[in-house]
């Protein structure tokens, strides 16, 4: 078995987020080891420390991939959360105990990555104890874990006005719908239906398939597609900018 020797200050923390088509969700985990100083049943956000071996994107990859069996997933980096009390002492021996490290104090590097929320993912997630939880519900996480989530959250709303990465949660074909919820989701609005159309229509972003919705028990829906090879990315963020105007 290959020694890994474990950084004793750094971690990183990831934000999944998954859309289910109508709420956004983050994957929380339960506190992997048994102490009689704390509930197992406690959620966190997925994180590791950092390995002596590796960058802080490769760490925080590791630890996306391991809590969704994905690979390659969109991630990027969030904040720094350095606060020298950030871990209090019981935590701080816990993590050390657990780790078998020793440090005065652990700072975290915060990641948000997204995921489609197809079968295939969710079985993994559940097979590994994970949950996937809607995000304006979440409350009580340990040490600063809600303000991690709460940064990745306030960094993905800017993301999305500038890039198209909103469809990284989407199907690869999806309805109007879809799209509009989860713009409703992330940035905790409604939209009007109507507007939001005519500016989506207009600015060239969708391609038509001709497919529709399939088992539903509504009237089914045209199926689009991200319209990318129309224009350059320039241009792209230029349109989805456009798009969201309505904020």
């Amino acid at each position: 078995m290959v020694n890994v020797q474990t950084n004793s200050a750094i971690s990183v923390d990831c934000v999944i987020f998954g859309f289910d088509g109508v709420n956004l969700k983050a994957l929380l985990v339960r506190r992997r080891a048994s102490d009689p100083l704390y509930d197992d049943n406690e959620l966190k956000l997925p994180g590791a420390m950092i390995r002596e071996n590796e960058t802080l994107p490769e760490a925080a990859s590791r630890v996306s991939e391991g809590a969704t069996g994905l690979k390659d997933l969109y991630l990027k980096q969030t904040s720094i959360f350095s606060d020298p009390s950030r871990v209090d002492e019981a935590e701080l021996k816990w993590i050390c105990r657990y780790h078998g490290i020793n440090t005065d104090r652990v700072v975290t590097v915060g990641y948000y990555a997204l995921v489609k929320l197809d079968q295939g993912l969710l079985r993994h997630t559940l097979r590994m104890g994970g949950l996937w939880v809607n995000v304006d519900e979440i409350h009580g996480l340990i040490m600063d874990h809600m303000d991690i989530l709460s940064d990745a959250l306030t960094v993905l709303q800017k993301d999305i006005l500038w890039s198209p990465i909103a469809f990284q949660m989407l199907p690869k074909k999806f309805t109007v719908r879809q799209l509009q919820n989860l713009l409703e989701a992330v940035f905790g609005i409604e939209i009007d239906n109507r507007n939001f159309r005519k500016k989506l229509f207009s600015s060239g972003i969708l391609l038509e398939t001709d497919e529709m919705e399939k088992h539903v028990s509504h009237k089914p829906a045209r199926l689009y597609m991200l319209n990318k090879s129309a224009f350059g990315k320039k241009e792209l963020t230029k349109k989805l900018h456009f798009v969201a105007s309505w904020l």
